[in-house]
């Protein structure tokens, strides 16, 4: 996985069922040869999935560079899923993905905003506008105003 040349895969693409586990791995790959670019491994988006995990960012750093191949990682990763109930995972994906940002991470979230989409005030979750940042389509919804 080369970051220098194309996107981890989106945030809401799923690795054992997980939202951001697939992006979170496409970075530590990365991370391993040395190719990253700009993105970030064990931000504090891949941070909430460890944490829901119960998995040490760094561990799973060097079980990443050490397989051999992505059935390795998942093998890694599915006894600590399996602590998660269908419901537990179905409620953190969804939580994950429609939950806006609060706090400092919602004055980055509308500065990065306003850079790249100043018009897409419909855009308003983290893994939205990192697929629009990253040249994904994401549909027009209508703005809620308060």
């Amino acid at each position: 996985m080369d970051l220098t040349k194309t996107t981890p895969r989106s945030v809401h693409e799923t690795f054992v069922g997980i939202v951001q586990l697939a992006r979170t791995t496409d970075k530590a790959k990365a991370l391993t040869h040395g190719n990253i670019g700009e993105y970030k491994y064990d931000c504090p988006m891949d941070k909430g999935v460890f944490d829901f995990l119960g998995i040490n960012g760094p561990e799973y750093l060097k079980i990443v560079k050490n397989a051999k191949s992505d059935a390795e990682i998942e093998a890694f990763v599915k006894p600590f899923a399996s602590k998660k109930s269908a419901q537990e995972i179905a409620l953190f994906n969804k939580q994950w993905m429609t939950t806006p940002p609060n706090g400092d991470s919602l004055a980055h979230f509308n500065q990065l905003r306003t850079r790249i989409a100043p018009d897409r005030t419909d855009v308003t979750t983290w893994p939205d506008l990192l697929d629009l940042e990253e040249g994904r389509a994401i549909p027009r919804r209508e703005t809620v105003r308060v």
